[in-house]
């Protein structure tokens, strides 16, 4: 698993970061990635596909009855 290392952290900062980990009951290292993961992936996040998925349901979704042709594929032909 990739590995971060943070030069030069003010000592203010890193006792911060100690106690809100304690606050959260995680360790220093837990609670960093729990803030990185949150500002880079946030929990309100708008999903694309659930967003599509919703859009589909709100409008009585789409009824397709489509039969998988199982004909074999034929190869290429390079000529």
């Amino acid at each position: 698993m990739p590995a971060v290392t943070v030069r030069n952290l003010p000592e203010e900062t890193h006792r911060a970061l100690k106690l809100r980990a304690a606050q959260h009951g995680r360790s220093t290292e837990a609670e960093i990635r729990e803030i990185l993961e949150e500002a880079i992936r946030p929990k309100d996040r708008i999903k694309v596909g659930s967003e599509l998925a919703a859009f589909g349901r709100r409008f009585g979704g789409l009824d397709l009855d489509i039969e998988r042709d199982r004909t074999p594929a034929k190869p290429a032909k390079f000529e």
